[in-house]
């Protein structure tokens, strides 16, 4: 396994990351088997584990710390927290209130004194970004957190945090972590140019393309919309919508490229993001033992330019030919109101 710089963290970290949605509730419910494959990940060489506050729940991170017991020096941990967390107000959001709470229970979850990567999950309209940057700063200097970052946000919105930063002489965010995949690769348009610019590292989540690219979904084959990603995300599957017939051809088309190279659609598809100069980790996502080993099995493959000219060929560089995050929506796009004046103020004249 080899091991990149975490932008200017400091941190070394390996460049597959292992990722934790898939333990607990919503994938492997059974902890054991859980923490059999984190600890599998960790012989292999993998020091860099991903989870959040809303995978399952909080059970993910409940896994995660019962398998980093007597190990926890050697990982760097990475957590997230946005999304809401049980009922009623003020539990969900980019806020200093819930911050300040969250990062409490992960760290209580997780059975640690200190995250080392603190990620702020989506962006949060209702919250001032200088808001967001100020209670991490203050974390950081608390010692709960050594380092904070984002997920899944546009450009726009990390130049703006950057600048904001900047102008209010508050600590930035280290780190992006964003979808990209081969059939997903809008983000080669601005955002990995933007993180290269402000030094970011970054860490690449789904890219499998949330199971399309782990050979099961192939072209005339019949797929089950009942079990796996599949049943998660039924519309980025279903073959009667049409959107999903330009996916399966592109999938056919990267089966045979596999096979002439000597391996497996899933070690492709692991390998691409990693070509990229801007990225520092492409997150897996297993669910069983046998995934992980099919998986961390292709850590030596290397994309050559002829590859790569081909996957252009494929899938031209920043297309996408799906949405990637399918859990938020920018609220400009989300909210039509946003949109459209009122009624009476729409005519020219």
């Amino acid at each position: 396994m080899r091991y990149r710089s975490l932008g200017r963290t400091g941190m070394e970290v390996s460049a597959h990351c292992l990722g934790t949605m898939m333990f607990g509730a919503v994938g492997n419910p059974d902890h054991d088997a859980c923490v059999r494959i984190i600890h599998a990940a960790l012989d292999r060489g993998i020091n860099f584990i991903d989870t959040a506050d809303m995978y399952s729940a909080g059970e993910s991170e409940e896994i995660v710390g019962k398998a980093l017991r007597g190990r926890r020096d050697d990982v760097v941990l990475a957590t997230k927290v946005h999304f809401q967390m049980g009922e009623g107000r003020n539990r969900s959001g980019n806020s200093r209130r819930w911050i300040v709470r969250a990062v409490e229970d992960s760290l209580r979850r997780l059975d640690t004194e200190w995250i080392d990567l603190y990620q702020v999950h989506r962006p949060d309209p209702t919250t001032d970004v200088e808001e967001t940057l100020s209670v991490l700063g203050d974390l950081v200097r608390a010692g709960k957190i050594r380092a904070f970052g984002c997920s899944t946000f546009p450009a726009e919105e990390l130049v703006e945090a950057h600048h904001t930063a900047e102008r209010r002489a508050l600590p930035r965010f280290r780190t992006e972590q964003p979808p990209y995949s081969v059939l997903a690769r809008g983000i080669e348009a601005d955002v990995l140019p933007v993180a290269q610019r402000y030094g970011m590292g970054v860490l690449t989540w789904s890219p499998l393309a949330s199971g399309f690219l782990s050979g099961r979904y192939r072209l005339g084959g019949s797929i089950d919309l009942t079990s796996g990603r599949a049943a998660l995300t039924p519309a980025r599957f279903d073959p009667a919508i049409p959107g999903n017939l330009a996916k399966l051809e592109a999938v056919e088309k990267l089966v045979e490229l596999a096979d002439g190279m000597g391996c497996t659609l899933p070690e492709l598809a692991v390998a691409f993001p990693l070509a990229h100069p801007a990225v520092t980790s492409a997150i897996i996502g297993p669910r069983t033992m046998e995934q992980l080993e099919s998986l961390v099995g292709g850590a030596s493959l290397v994309l050559d330019d002829a590859a790569l000219d081909r996957i252009d060929e494929i899938v031209p560089p920043g297309t996408n030919l799906y949405h990637p995050d399918g859990v938020w929506r920018p609220p400009a796009l989300a909210d039509a109101a946003l949109r459209r004046r009122p009624l009476g103020d729409r005519a020219a004249g």
